[in-house]
């Protein structure tokens, strides 16, 4: 037996770690359905008021969950720096990310948003001290060629549309690592209900920005939205839970899975086309996933 299975310490991390990575792929599962769903909601209103209704909706949801648990729904760690930054990354992200599923498709959507690890793991090094050796570095630039090979600059195809999904990538970078540093007595479903108000916000931005009248919500247009919210509310929470339990860099890999489910959707729902230049970008990315979850230091 090694003498590592014998210490408690490491032990009590390789277990929070796993079970961290299970609420990862859980997270995953529902983002992808959430962005199917909101594509089709965005066919029967401007993207603006489907993110503010949806925004509306999950913010319900988890003030509701918060009451009945108890939590303070606006205490001084709330106020804290890093819930400050956690939410203006999750501004910029869905304002985006939001943008980019409507506009753009949504497996290539999808294959770009999972730069997002490598962004992460990156940072965890820098912000958390946390140990990243020499593979994991090398994954990093294995996986964000892969973006730009995804992204296509220079090519003919290219289209600046793809840049939202970049900028929607770093703003859920950064919205993960404030979550981690966001302070342990924020409750996750506090976390959530600023998570939602943040998509308000920036559905309001967007519906603002392109204008237009606002449309009285019908069927077709409640129906993927009801998805959506009770989808992304669980998917959020899951989310949340990973990215507290075990170590960033260890858990955060795991959003890799994620790229079967968005392309799986993206192509058998919307009938989506993958590309060489996809596919190559895409085994790069999922190449460096692999290297960073197979080599733990």
């Amino acid at each position: 037996m090694s003498s590592a299975s014998l210490n408690p310490a490491v032990e009590s991390t390789r277990r929070d770690n796993l079970v961290g990575s299970i609420w990862m792929v859980a997270a995953m599962v529902l983002f992808a359905i959430e962005d199917a769903s909101i594509k089709v909601a965005s066919t029967h209103a401007p993207v603006g008021q489907v993110m503010m209704l949806f925004g509306l909706g999950g913010a319900l949801l988890f003030a509701l969950y918060a009451a009945k648990k108890g939590d303070r729904l606006i205490a001084p760690a709330v106020r804290s720096s890093s819930m400050r930054y956690r939410m203006l990354f999750e501004v910029g992200g869905r304002l985006f990310y939001s943008m980019a599923v409507v506009l753009t498709p949504l497996s290539a959507t999808t294959v770009i948003l999972q730069a997002t690890p490598l962004v992460v793991v990156a940072f965890a090094a820098m912000l958390f001290r946390e140990r990243v050796g020499i593979r994991r570095w090398f994954a990093v630039f294995v996986g964000l060629a892969g973006v730009i090979i995804v992204v296509g600059p220079g090519r003919d195809s290219f289209s600046m549309l793809s840049i939202l999904a970049v900028l929607g990538m770093l703003g859920f970078a950064g919205r993960d690592l404030a979550s981690r540093a966001a302070p342990p007595t924020v409750t996750t479903a506090v976390l959530g209900l600023y998570g939602f108000i943040s998509v308000l916000v920036a559905g309001s931005v967007i519906a603002i920005w392109r204008g237009g009248p606002f449309l009285w919500p019908e069927l077709a247009l409640l129906l993927p939205l009801i998805v959506a919210v009770c989808v992304g509310v669980g998917a959020y929470a899951c989310l949340m839970k990973a990215m507290r339990t075990g170590d960033v860099s260890a858990v955060t890999p795991f959003r890799y899975s994620r790229l079967l489910f968005g392309v799986g959707l993206g192509v058998f729902w919307f009938q989506e086309t993958l590309s060489s230049q996809m596919i190559a970008g895409s085994a790069l990315i999922v190449a460096s996933g692999l290297i960073i979850i197979g080599r733990r230091s």
